[in-house]
């Protein structure tokens, strides 16, 4: 079976308002007088909440102590699976093309550097965790992206044949999951993580989903 896997934050879904709001959470718990911006750190926000906590300290000092990072990431995913899917949403067409892809035969499924727990209860809350066959976060394995084994485990998971599967994604660390698993690589062009998609040298950029099903079509059939 033909199988398209997705990445979430950032490609399924703008995640980075929520994110932010857990950050800020914990910076205002430590006293720091820093906030992050929802607009202008949102590519920060999809890079992790290590990512955003490093930003704010070192905006309010000047360093980001390592120690107080590791302190403070447990803090900040507790916030975030309190508040999940207060600002987060899909892209505009994101699950109506999935659900074509269903209808067309294609196995769908997620892989995702965000923690298996908090991916799940993310995709649940906002209804849509049953249109995807499988779904695997970054502790689901021993390693996460860009390793390829989640990216197979998501394949497999979903009843998709390795040497009919493909991955849409958008950071260099989806670009180089699908280049270690020898398959084909959609990066979105729309996400907030911004920078030049086209560099990154993907088999395919998409700009909306109202065309991922030509997109697909070109990679993988």
């Amino acid at each position: 079976m033909r199988c398209v896997i997705f990445d979430l934050d950032g490609t399924l879904a703008d995640t980075s308002g929520d994110l932010i709001a857990a950050a800020n959470h914990c910076l205002a718990e430590m006293g720091a007088a820093t906030r992050l911006d929802p607009a202008r750190d949102a590519g920060t926000a999809l890079r992790g909440g290590r990512a955003m906590l490093r930003l704010g300290l070192s905006r309010e000092t000047g360093e980001a102590d390592e120690a107080v990072i590791d302190q403070w990431y447990q803090p900040l995913l507790r916030a975030y699976e309190d508040n999940i899917a207060e600002h987060t949403v899909f892209y505009p067409g994101a699950l109506d093309a999935v659900e074509r892809l269903r209808s067309n035969g294609y196995a769908v499924g997620i892989c995702t550097n965000k923690p298996e727990g908090l991916a799940e209860q993310l995709m649940h809350t906002l209804g849509a965790r049953s249109l995807f066959h499988s779904l695997i976060g970054a502790d689901t394995l021993p390693v996460r992206k860009p390793d390829p084994a989640p990216f197979w485990a998501a394949v497999e998971g979903a009843g998709g044949h390795r040497d009919a599967a493909m991955l849409v994604g958008d950071t260099e660390t989806d670009r180089n999951t699908a280049r270690a698993a020898g398959r084909p690589c959609l990066l979105v062009t729309f996400g907030p993580g911004g920078g030049d998609m086209a560099a990154l040298d993907p088999e395919g950029l998409l700009s909306g989903y109202d065309r991922l099903d030509d997109a697909v079509a070109a990679l993988i059939g």
